[in-house]
C-alpha cells in the first residue's frame, strides 16, 4: 500500500471516529437539554391547573378546566392516595391506557417510550401533588407525547449523518491534497535516487520553497550527503592519481635497470650491482610508500581510538631515547612539570610525534628541541629544529597528501609527502590542532594542541 493512501485512509479513519464522538455528545445534550425544558414547561402547566381549581369547583367545572389545558395527543388526571383515578381527561386514549396512574407526594417526571399504533411513542409524564386543594386529596399527573422531540431528533440525526458524510469526503479530498504535498519532496529524492543508481552519478534534490520543515530538512540532510559522497568520490579520485603518480617513478627505475640486466645479464659485475642496489632501494621505496597509504586510508575511514591516559613526559622520553640511538643527533627535551597527562590513543600521539621528529631529523643539521606544557585547558607539544625552513607562502599546502616543498630534497630523504597529512588527521581524531611556524633559513617549530580533558567517540 502507498504511504499517500495509508495517510489518506488513517486520517479519514481518525477524522470519523472523532466526528463519531462529537455527534454522539451532540446527541445526548441536546435530548438531555430538550427534555429538560419539556419537563419544565410540564411542571409549569400542573402548576397552573392546580391554581385555578378552587376550593367550591364542582366536578363538571374541574373537568372542564381540565379538559381546557389539554394538548394533542395526551391525558390529564387526578388520582386518590390509594391511586384510583378520580378524574381523568384525555385526547389519545391508548396512551392513557398505556400508562399506570401513581399516587406521588413530591413532584417527578419520566419519559418512556411505548408502542402506539405500530410507532415507537415517546411519552413525557409529570406528577405533582394537590398540596394546596384541601378538598382534593391526591396527586395530578399528566402525560404528554413529545412529538416535536421525535422530530427534532430525526431533523438532528439527519443533519448530523449529512455533516458526517461530508466531512468524509472533504477529509479523503484534503487528505490525498495533504499526501501529495508530503510526498512531492520524498518523490522527488526518490526519482533522484533512482537516477543515482542508473548514471551511478550523484544528483541534488532540487529544493523549490523554503519550507523549513522537516521535509527540507531532509532534503538538505541527503544534499549535504551527496557533498560528502561526491567529496570522497574526489578524494579517492586524488589519492589514486596521486599514488599512482608516486609509483610511477620507482616502477620506472626498476624496469629500466631490469631492462639493464637483461640486455647485459651479470657479466659486468659492476653495472650488476649499480641495477640490483636501485632495484632494491626503490623496492624498499615502495614498501613504505605502500604502508604510508595504507595508514592514510585506514585514518580516512577510522572514526574510533583505543583511549587511555597517556603520559607526554614518559612518551617523549622514550621516544627521543630511541630516535637518539638510531640517528646520533641531539634532541633535548625541556619540561616544567611532570606528569603531564591527557587521554588519547598512546600510538597514534606517539606516531605524529615520530613524524614531526623525524621531518626535523631531515631538514636540519643541528640540535631538536621538544618542549612540554600544560595548562588548564590543554596540553601542547612543541618540536623546534634550526633547518631550512619552509616559505611562509608553502605553510598552508603543507598538509596536503604527497605535498613537498622541495620534491628533489623529499627525494634524496624518502619523503612522500604523507606525513604530515597523517599528523593532523590523527589530531583532529583526537580533537586537537597542529600548527607551524617557519622562517627560511632559520628552522622550524611544530605545535601539537591537545585537550587536557577528551571526549572521544
Amino acid at each position: 500500500m502507498r504511504i499517500t493512501l495509508k495517510i489518506n485512509l488513517l486520517t479519514t479513519i481518525w477524522m470519523l471516529f472523532i466526528l463519531i464522538l462529537i455527534n454522539i455528545v451532540v446527541f445526548i445534550l441536546f435530548m438531555r437539554t430538550t427534555v429538560n425544558m419539556e419537563e419544565d414547561r410540564a411542571f409549569q402547566k400542573a402548576g397552573d391547573i392546580v391554581k385555578d381549581i378552587r376550593a367550591d369547583a364542582a366536578s363538571e367545572q374541574i373537568e372542564s378546566n381540565l379538559k381546557n389545558n389539554l394538548t394533542a395527543k395526551s391525558y390529564i388526571r387526578i388520582l386518590k392516595p390509594d391511586g384510583k383515578i378520580l378524574y381523568e381527561v384525555t385526547n389519545e386514549k391508548k396512551l392513557a391506557k398505556k400508562v399506570k396512574g401513581k399516587f406521588v407526594q413530591t413532584g417527578e417526571a419520566e419519559r418512556r417510550a411505548f408502542r402506539i399504533e405500530e410507532k415507537e411513542k415517546q411519552v413525557l409524564i409529570v406528577r405533582v401533588p394537590l398540596e394546596n386543594v384541601p378538598h382534593l386529596k391526591g396527586s395530578m399527573e399528566i402525560g404528554e407525547e413529545l412529538e416535536g422531540l421525535e422530530t427534532r431528533k430525526d431533523i438532528l440525526v439527519l443533519i448530523l449523518g449529512v455533516s458526517t458524510i461530508l466531512a468524509v469526503i472533504l477529509s479523503l479530498l484534503s487528505g490525498k491534497w495533504l499526501s501529495n504535498i508530503i510526498m512531492r519532496p520524498i518523490s522527488n529524492m526518490i526519482n533522484t535516487m533512482e537516477d543515482i543508481e542508473r548514471s551511478g552519478v550523484p544528483q541534488k534534490i532540487t529544493i523549490q520553497n523554503d519550507t523549513k520543515d522537516e521535509l527540507q530538512t531532509l532534503a538538505n540532510t541527503f544534499n549535504r550527503m551527496i557533498d560528502r559522497l561526491e567529496e570522497n568520490f574526489a578524494k579517492q579520485s586524488q589519492f589514486v592519481s596521486d599514488a599512482s603518480h608516486e609509483l610511477k617513478t620507482p616502477l620506472t627505475v626498476i624496469k629500466s635497470y631490469a631492462n639493464l640486466l637483461r640486455r647485459h645479464g651479470l657479466e659486468n659485475k659492476e653495472v650488476a650491482d649499480e641495477a640490483i642496489q636501485a632495484i632494491h632501494s626503490e623496492a624498499t621505496r615502495m614498501q613504505k610508500m605502500t604502508e604510508a597509504f595504507l595508514d592514510v586510508a585506514s585514518l580516512e575511514k577510522e572514526v574510533k581510538l583505543d583511549i587511555d591516559v597517556v603520559n607526554l613526559v614518559v612518551l617523549c622520553q622514550t621516544i627521543l631515547k630511541q630516535l637518539k640511538e638510531v640517528y646520533k643527533r641531539d634532541i633535548t627535551l625541556h619540561f616544567m612539570q611532570s606528569p603531564i597527562l591527557i587521554l588519547g590513543d598512546e600510538l597514534k600521539i606517539k606516531q605524529v610525534i615520530v613524524i614531526l621528529l623525524d621531518n626535523a631529523i631531515k631538514y636540519s643539521n643541528d640540535r631538536i628541541d621538544v618542549f612540554l606544557e600544560k595548562n588548564d585547558v590543554h596540553a601542547i607539544v612543541r618540536v623546534q629544529d634550526y633547518g631550512i625552513g619552509i616559505p611562509e607562502e608553502e605553510i598552508e599546502n603543507i598538509f596536503a597528501r604527497f605535498y613537498r616543498v622541495d620534491k628533489a630534497r623529499s627525494r634524496e630523504t624518502g619523503g612522500f609527502g604523507l606525513g604530515l597529512h597523517i599528523a593532523k588527521r590523527i589530531m583532529k581524531l583526537h580533537k586537537g590542532e597542529i600548527k607551524m611556524n617557519s622562517k627560511v633559513g632559520a628552522g622550524t617549530e611544530v605545535e601539537l594542541i591537545l585537550p587536557a580533558s577528551l571526549e572521544i567517540v
